[in-house]
């Protein structure tokens, strides 16, 4: 374990390292680390080198840049953070009110964005991931539309490069400057695509994929260009669903999996084209949970229908299976090692488990109550769940039982938002607004 001192001295150098470590041959070795001297790398290059030489499996500290990381899974690559902890639970490092909202937070070089509403006005706020202390923020006019629960925001930041897009549940979709909050572009989908407002909002985060942007926006999805905003295609003007478009390749094209109103969609990116189609009817069009793409299969699971494993190709779709017993209200499952882990239930049902299921063939492996609607992230084989009153648990990743490491009550209010792992932190938010930063950083071996 790296000691406390020099973590916070090489953990900005991390990515650069894990870089190197990836890249394929010596040549793009020496291109990133002279690069990286270039900017300033120094003999901070020396002191990490030495450690990955010293320790076969150093702590890896990773940014997350938009909703559900950096491999849009849920799942972080990040190691060595402490999941066993005492009665008082981790420490809380700060602690801030970003207005009333369900938006998860990103988090990239420092600093954090997600958004909140008050007083019927939206605020995009970027703070200092350490202190909790204010970078910039960007207010405007928007409804917090409160129909059946609080209301406010539910898309998450997406942070490219040094840009950050923001997408309302209104439709308003900006580009902003990530390091000041400067807008370079905006505009109201249900103007510049036609695209139906959603009965509870837009609350797709926008996916980049190359040059564009690709939004849960219409029947089957549209993309508007990253850099100008420009409408590049948009579907038929039907309502759209509630879920972020997932990326996935078929025969060579790059292609995204639109959870759409009614449907599922299999999109080609390049011109919005569908390629296959799942028919996915459910109570109120409500299909939030973003489907989990492996390969050539897609798991879809919703509230009132449940879950099912569908088998795509070109202009066709096959139910492998399909169960009662895993239906996503609005939090996706996690997929490790064969299994999804989530929540099945709803908020007109007494009944929530959570529960884990087996990939292939559908069948429960554990259930255990008492978590609410909560939601659920993983790292390093390790489940991170917040349940919907508060409780923040870490679990083991297995299919055998529902083992919990720790459990610790660590706010209150209704917290049906996804937790955030990044640099050995944890980010947490209720509805209400309150966010906190919990210390996770060292190891527990």
């Amino acid at each position: 374990m790296i000691p406390r001192s020099l973590f916070h001295l090489i953990a900005p150098h991390f990515r650069t390292i894990a870089r190197v470590r990836r890249c394929a041959d010596d040549r793009s070795r020496r291109s990133v680390a002279r690069a990286w001297r270039g900017i300033g790398g120094g003999g901070a290059v020396t002191l990490v080198l030495a450690f990955l030489g010293l320790l076969g499996n150093p702590t890896f500290a990773e940014d997350w840049p938009c909703w559900r990381g950096p491999d849009l899974n849920g799942i972080s690559r990040e190691t060595g953070w402490k999941g066993v902890w005492g009665k008082d639970g981790p420490r809380q490092v700060w602690k801030a009110s970003v207005g009333i909202g369900f938006s998860s937070v990103s988090v990239v070089d420092g600093r954090l964005f997600t958004m909140g509403n008050k007083d019927g006005t939206d605020t995009v706020w970027c703070l200092d991931a350490e202190t909790g202390g204010e970078v910039w923020s960007h207010s405007y006019r928007c409804e917090l539309d409160p129909i059946y629960y609080e209301g406010g925001p539910g898309a998450t930041p997406t942070v490219d490069g040094d840009r950050v897009y923001t997408l309302s549940k209104r439709g308003h979709l900006f580009s902003f400057q990530a390091v000041d909050g400067e807008i370079l572009w905006m505009q109201n989908l249900t103007n510049t695509t036609a695209a139906t407002k959603p009965r509870w909002g837009f609350a797709g985060s926008p996916l980049v994929h190359g040059d564009r942007l690709i939004l849960n926006a219409g029947e089957s999805g549209a993309a508007v260009d990253k850099l100008s905003g420009q409408v590049l295609w948009h579907s038929v003007t039907n309502a759209g669903g509630y879920a972020t478009p997932v990326p996935f390749t078929m025969n060579g094209s790059a292609c995204a999996a639109i959870f759409s109103g009614k449907a599922l969609f299999g999109v080609r990116l390049s011109d919005g084209q569908p390629l296959w189609k799942q028919d996915w009817t459910t109570k109120w069009d409500i299909n939030a949970a973003d489907p989990i793409v492996n390969g050539d299969r897609a798991f879809v699971s919703t509230f009132d229908r449940g879950g099912a494993l569908v088998e795509f190709g070109p202009n066709e779709t096959r139910v492998v299976w399909e169960t009662k017993r895993m239906g996503n209200h609005f939090n996706s499952c996690v997929e490790l090692d064969g299994h999804y882990y989530g929540i099945d239930g709803n908020t007109d049902e007494a009944l929530k488990e959570f529960r884990c299921l087996d990939v292939a063939t559908g069948e429960v492996k554990w259930s255990y109550k008492g978590l609410g609607l909560g939601s659920v992230t993983a790292a390093d084989g390790k489940l991170i769940v917040m349940s919907e009153m508060g409780e923040l648990l870490v679990l083991e990743a297995t299919p055998e039982r529902f083992r919990p490491l720790s459990r610790v009550q660590v706010m209150g209010g209704k917290c049906w938002t996804v937790p955030v792992l990044a640099n050995g932190r944890i980010y947490c938010r209720n509805a209400a607004g309150t966010l906190i930063c919990l210390d996770v950083r060292g190891s527990d071996r």
